[in-house]
């Protein structure tokens, strides 16, 4: 008869059922407690009259009496029907488990069972839980306000639609009204089973005295002590009551304080269990029933107990009890929570070192993670509800990142040597466990037939197991083997068992040490997450960030700081099938602080970076080549003997003093920033990535996310640009600095194992671009802005002058002085450094904007040409004779305008050409590997290959910074300006009598006093010397989209140039003819740059004693001037 009672199998699925309707209940009780998420029916203005109703008639709702109070529930019925269908099956759920929990109960009580927690663990603590679950059901279902609205209106929904009321609901209201007080109530409920649950509760006597003792007990005990016994190390740790070890204390105190609350007649007639009562209620304040769900232990007691007539002196324990809960719990608490501290850190490091003690010491592990959990939980549920009292400090510890950091890496070791594990305890289970039960057995005068089946089978399981099992990585499950355990206990723990387990205290022991060891093998996850589980913090998130946000503060601690972040994927683990709804929110909640966390590590660690990288900087800085004046001028000073600088005046400390110590116990501030480093960095090795809901995070990226974000904002501010003043720091300065950081950057990788260069790379790709990843400005965009605004504009109106000699552009003597040196923004050094720091993609911007110019540039001498054109076509045919040339050239007009328009397409094409020439220079540096095969590519192409594939190459050597005949940028950009309204030959047209216009207008330059020609420069003090690399690049594009002969109409415009140019050298006016030299110079230069005419051919239409001449004139007035 007792084998059909299945007492174990009801108990295990009541306990999870329990679980689900407790966790069901509390989330109604949140749900409706909150403004945001309550039901709709509860929170619309027209439902008020109904639910106030039907609060104050409840159970008895007159649903035809009183219509009018409930027409708005008659009108949307069915819209309420729906919105309370699953709270009113979620309390028809607790109906249901109290019906099982009852007849379970009293079954028990039938049959007399006995309860021991030392001996029958699993069916005693199975008892117990079950007990306190039904309890906090009972206790959570009594919160929540409006269960009593929401089962009202379902029911007058229910009447309305279907004519009747929902069968249930009599005895739903009925319980309703019954545990309006639960106290009262479920105390009435359990006198009957007084004697069960005090034999169980009073088990604990020995158990819970042997955990509850303060830190210095501990201490003297030397708890969790691996080497104070170094003989003794390797055996292993057992004893005679194995779960009891590591039972949390929060559980033993439920089950002793509810308990007792339950049947509290034995607490006026056991001193035991008096004792063992006022033991619990020294401990705390509160007790948690479900997640933040508390019970005022004292106050609940006191208020049940004073209507309880004989209760005086136990009302007068309990004012006691709490009295000394106030005074000395919290300080106990945190002195045990130091020990631990020290405790778990010793344990760590010797298992790390020796991960073979896993096994013999695994017990140690679980009683150490358990011991910790304990004190985390009882300081959470304190935190937000305390009374006033004076020793709050008690309360608040800065140090908890410690203790959970020390938690988080005994689970990580404990699941990365599971194997270490499973091999030490299938060999302990099949040559040691296997026979020690088997002797037992043997030993045992009575054992009945389904008795002897179970523990045959475990004998037989045991003994078949072999190591090559664990080698081949198979599933171990010993599920069965621990149910048949929880089965043979419910058989043997009945009154009149004819194999009462309380007369074999050594089969209960060996089994029980079974059980942990076949858990050991098969359920160390499970192990680990009821001992060390977490979870609770997703309930208290304030509590969690303060924890996080006082341990940040400690520079101690900060080394700590990730175990916050890993104990979010502990969150996951509280759920339960019954309440799916508040997954999706438990997930959004981890991730929250997850991120929240990370984020705020991440913040601290870049700072400190970063801030080391500045000092970097700052000493680098010191080595720039334009600090060295004061140095040379000093030791000029030293050799030539002159008097030292007097005692006020502070001598400047070379570059390298401050690595000069005389005291290395002085820490200087860089000292602390990486002493700080180390410390933030160390918490990252807590682990490379974990999961939380579904999710792979892993810490480093938040920190190279952060970095990447703050020194892109750093390099960017380090370019100082000002767009008002536009000052701007200079390329190389720029380059300098940003090669600090990055050498600074790379010393990261020793603390930490980051991606230091993939960083790098980012965010100097990034600096490439107009644009970064967030829309931020980028060195690209400030110096492409710079470039154009600053120098190029400037350069167009002669202020700064280019000056081929120096390959770079230098400021004109003027009265407007600028406010920077054009040629320390320009010259080779420094067009060298931009293309580092823009690199092909930057510069190739720039380049889209210099074009872009170009092309307004272009179509206003477009507009010329066609004011011009009828003048221009009759040049163009009679160029030859001269009378009517002259004629035609005073018809002429805006050629002023014309050349000046050619001079700034031109100044802009030469500057171009010298950042295209250090781009070059920079590749070869980096990767001459591919500049080969490119420049290879450019010169096998000929006049013949087809003009697609010659651009596509052009464009390829282009972007790689080398010169080509045809500049593909322009080309495109001038065939982007073709419109449907010109056609191809109208195109051809204005192309070829804009050159016309060009060269019969170069005489023009001779009448300007700056078109000079400087030997110092190498060029005009005018810029009219970039007209050369103007007219060819030009053409050359213009001639290349309209698939034309270059080199044809670059002769035509030689001719006539030439033609111009002579005629000018016939013109007896002095003013006319006053630079005359220099503008024939000029000619010489476009012949020069064009790689499409030559000498010879300058020599057949201009005759080279001209040139020479030129030459000789321009040399001998420069030398006359310098004499």
């Amino acid at each position: 008869m007792d084998y059909q009672q299945k007492l174990a199998e009801k108990l295990t699925i009541l306990n999870e059922r329990g679980n689900g309707v407790l966790i069901r209940m509390n989330y109604i009780r949140k749900l409706c407690a909150d403004v945001k998420l309550r039901p709709s029916v509860l929170t619309e203005k027209a439902m008020e009259p109904a639910i106030k109703y039907i609060n104050k008639k409840f159970p008895n709702i007159d649903f035809r009496g009183n219509i009018q109070n409930l027409t708005n529930i008659q009108r949307q019925k069915s819209l309420v029907l729906e919105a309370t269908t699953s709270y009113y099956e979620s309390f028809l759920d607790v109906i249901e488990f109290r019906d099982h929990v009852y007849e379970l109960l009293n079954t028990i009580d039938a049959c007399q069972c006995f309860f021991d927690i030392a001996i029958n663990f699993d069916f005693t603590k199975s008892y117990l839980d079950l007990i306190i679950t039904y309890t906090s059901v009972i206790i959570t279902l009594s919160r929540i306000d409006d269960k009593k609205a929401l089962v009202g209106m379902f029911n007058c929904a229910h009447e309305m639609t279907k004519g009747s009321s929902d069968p249930s609901y009599p005895r739903l209201s009925q319980m309703f009204v019954e545990y309006e007080h639960p106290w009262k109530k479920l105390t009435e409920e359990f006198g009957s089973h007084t004697r069960s649950v005090t034999t169980a509760l009073l088990s604990l006597r020995t158990i819970y005295p042997r955990r509850n003792l303060s830190a210095e007990q501990w201490r003297s005990a030397q708890l969790l002590n691996l080497l104070n016994a170094p003989a003794t190390m390797l055996d292993p740790a057992c004893c005679d009551t194995m779960a009891c070890e590591y039972l949390p204390m929060e559980v033993m105190e439920r089950w002793i304080i509810i308990g007792f609350l339950l049947c509290h007649s034995s607490l006026n007639t056991s001193q035991s269990s008096q004792e063992l009562w006022k033991m619990a209620l020294r401990s705390g304040l509160y007790l948690t029933l479900t997640r933040d769900e508390l019970l005022n232990i004292h106050k609940v007691s006191e208020d049940l107990f004073d209507s309880i007539k004989g209760y005086s002196k136990r009302v007068a324990d309990i004012k006691e009890c709490r009295e000394y809960t106030i005074v000395n719990s919290g300080a106990m608490h945190r002195e045990r929570r130091q020990f631990l501290r020290g405790a778990l850190m010793e344990l760590y490091t010797i298992l790390e070192d020796e991960p073979g003690l896993l096994g013999p010491k695994g017990l140690f592990v679980f009683m150490a993670l358990s011991y910790s959990r304990d004190e985390v939980l009882w300081l959470v549920r304190h935190s937000e509800n305390l009374p006033k009292m004076k020793n709050l400090e008690d309360y608040n510890d800065n140090q908890m990142a410690e203790l959970l950091f020390h938690m988080e890496k005994l689970q990580r070791l404990m699941r990365k040597y599971i194997q270490i594990v499973q091999r030490y305890y299938v060999q302990y289970l099949a040559q040691f466990d296997a026979l020690a039960l088997n002797d037992t057995i043997q030993n045992m005068y009575v054992c009945p037939e389904e008795e002897s089946v179970l523990l045959s089978s475990f004998v037989s399981t045991l003994s078949a197991l072999s190591v090559k099992q664990v080698e081949n990585k198979e599933e171990f499950d010993f599920r069965a083997v621990r149910l048949d355990w929880l089965r043979l206990q419910a058989y043997t723990s009945v009154y009149k068992a004819p194999l009462p387990i309380k007369e074999y205290p050594d089969l209960a022991k060996v089994m029980n040490m079974i059980q942990f060891h076949t858990k050991m093998v098969d359920s160390v996850e499970e192990l680990l997450q009821e001992t060390s589980d977490l979870s609770i913090f997703c309930s208290y998130p304030r509590v969690f960030e303060k924890m996080f946000n006082q341990s940040s503060e400690e520079k101690t601690m900060k080394r700590y700081l990730m175990a916050f972040p890993s104990v979010c994927s502990h969150f996951s683990q509280c759920g339960h099938p019954l309440c799916p709804e508040e997954m999706e929110a438990m997930e959004k909640r981890s991730l929250h602080l997850c991120v929240t966390f990370l984020e705020q590590i991440a913040k601290q660690t870049s700072s400190i970076v970063l801030e080391i990288c500045a000092e970097q900087c700052k000493l680098n800085e010191q080595l720039l080549p334009k600090h060295c004046a004061e140095t040379i001028c000093a030791a000029r000073h030293r050799k030539l003997k002159k008097p030292l600088p007097k005692k006020g005046e502070v001598q400047k400390e070379k570059p390298g003093a401050e690595s000069l110590r005389k005291d290395r116990t002085v820490i200087t501030n860089v000292d602390k920033m990486h002493l700080m480093l180390t410390e933030l960095c160390s918490s990252f090795s807590l682990c490379n990535d974990f999961i939380i809901s579904d999710h792979i995070v892993v810490p480093t990226e938040f920190l190279l996310s952060h970095l990447e974000t703050r020194l892109s904002e750093i390099i960017v501010r380090m370019a100082n640009y000002h767009q008002t003043t536009q000052e701007i720091a200079r390329p190389v300065e720029l380059l300098a600095a940003i090669r600090a950081y990055t050498a600074s950057l790379h010393s990261l990788s020793s603390y930490i194992n980051v991606d230091v260069t993939r960083l790098v790379k980012s965010v100097l790709l990034q600096q490439t671009q107009p644009l970064d990843c967030r829309g931020g400005q980028t060195l690209t965009n400030l110096y492409t802005n710079w470039y154009l605004e600053s120098l190029l504009r400037q350069a167009s109106n002669s202020l700064i002058v280019h000056c081929p000699t120096m390959h770079c552009f230098v400021n004109q003597c003027s009265e407007n002085e600028l406010s920077f040196r054009a040629e320390e923004f320009s010259d080779l050094s420094e067009l060298q450094a931009l293309a580092e720091l823009l690199g092909p993609y930057g510069l190739k911007f720039m380049t889209d904007n210099l074009i872009w110019h170009i092309t307004s540039q272009v179509s206003e001498l477009k507009k010329l040409v066609v004011e011009n054109m009828d003048v221009l076509v009759q040049m163009r045919n009679n160029f030859d004779k001269a009378e009517e040339m002259a004629n035609l050239k005073r018809r002429l007009t805006g050629g002023e305008n014309m050349l000046k328009r050619m001079t700034i397409i031109g100044v802009i094409l030469s500057f171009r050409s010298m950042a295209q020439d250090c781009l070059k220079d920079i590749l070869h540096k980096h990767c001459s590997y591919l500049m080969g095969p490119i420049e290879s590519l450019r010169d096998s192409v000929y006049p013949e290959t087809d003009i697609k594939v010659t651009l596509s190459v052009f464009e390829l050597a282009s972007a790689a910074g080398m010169t080509c005949n045809i500049d593909p940028a322009l080309a495109s950009a001038i065939a982007r300006m073709q419109t449907d309204n010109t056609s191809i030959d109208e195109e051809y047209k204005l192309s070829c009598l804009l050159l016309v216009y060009i060269a019969v207008s170069l005489p023009l330059l001779a009448l300007d006093p700056n078109s000079s020609y400087s030997r110092e420069h190498g060029g005009h003090n005018n810029n009219i010397h970039c007209l050369a690399i103007a007219i060819n690049q030009l053409a050359a594009a213009m001639f290349t989209i309209q698939n034309k002969n270059i080199e044809q109409h670059l002769k035509e415009f030689l001719l006539l140039a030439s033609s111009t140019l002579l005629q000018l050298g016939e013109n007896a006016d002095r003013i006319e003819s006053k630079n005359r030299e220099s503008i024939y110079l000029l000619l010489h230069m476009i012949v020069e740059q064009s790689p499409f005419l030559s000498q010879d051919l300058l020599e057949s239409c201009f005759p080279y004693v001209l040139l020479r001449n030129a030459y000789r004139e321009v040399y001998r007035s420069v030398i006359l001037t310098l004499g």
